[in-house]
């Protein structure tokens, strides 16, 4: 089957379910053939100021309505701004914390690796110190060597340890 005659099958479908649809609503709706609506009585003009009465207490009914739904509105305003703020808190807050606490770990962990490295560079500059080839530069070279290795070794030895702490902590 083309597309062309594919498409008419299917309007043809369509229009005829929407008619279909259309007289079962239609008779849903209408009244039933044997009630018939009682004839209403020629309004006179005192009747007419007595049935105004109803039409002000019809518009005050209308008017507190109105108000209430304005109030329970803004309060389904107000609770639907408090849901998704405890919502957000309830999603993003595992999350957040989570994501920091890793995040300690890691540089901590980078932290560590290069307190490793540091300190293996000290162990091998450890013997330079009490080489004797040129007693003065030797070993005021290899004595800061040292001292600069040791020194990174604590920082970052510090740095590791205090992050996985403070992960700990949190």
């Amino acid at each position: 089957m083309d597309s062309v005659r594919f498409g008419r099958a299917l309007g043809f479908g369509a229009r005829s379910a929407a008619r279909a649809l259309a007289g079962a609503v239609d008779a849903a709706t209408a009244s039933s053939p044997a009630a018939k609506p009682a004839p209403s009585p020629p309004v006179r003009p005192a009747a007419a100021a007595a049935s105004a009465r109803p039409v002000a207490s019809a518009v005050h009914t209308a008017a507190r309505a109105a108000a209430h739904a304005t109030v329970q509105a803004r309060h389904t305003r107000k609770g639907l701004a408090q849901g998704g703020k405890r919502f957000g808190e309830a999603v993003w807050g595992p999350f957040v914390k989570l994501s920091g606490v890793l995040w300690l770990e890691i540089t901590g962990s980078f932290f560590g690796i290069f307190a490793l490295f540091a300190g293996h560079a000290a162990w091998a500059h450890r013997g330079d110190v009490h080489q004797v080839i040129h007693p003065a530069a030797a070993s005021q070279d290899a004595r800061l060597h040292l001292l600069l290795f040791a020194g990174m070794t604590l920082l970052f030895g510090y740095f590791c340890i205090s992050s996985f702490v403070r992960a700990y902590r949190r």
